[in-house]
């Protein structure tokens, strides 16, 4: 059966509070979301506050849930 959007977004943000700052490519893994649509959920989520871009040395970046996401989470 196919999740919901919300589903999609909770099993990310719940990803990334339990497994701390993530590379896309783990969170696509470990979330089972294919790198396209995980790409949009991800802009999704940032512009809602929810999960930060942190750019670590040059061409990296990872991502980490914000207190926001952890509150979005407990009420779920």
């Amino acid at each position: 059966m196919r999740r919901s959007k919300l589903e999609t977004y909770m099993d990310i943000l719940r990803v990334l509070a339990h497994r701390g700052p993530l590379r896309l490519t783990h969170i696509m893994y470990k979330a089972n979301v294919n790198c396209s649509a995980l790409k949009k959920y991800m802009e999704f989520l940032i512009k809602q506050g929810l999960v930060e871009e942190i750019s670590v040395r040059k061409e990296r970046k990872v991502y980490m849930i914000t207190q926001r996401g952890i509150t979005v989470i407990k009420a779920f």
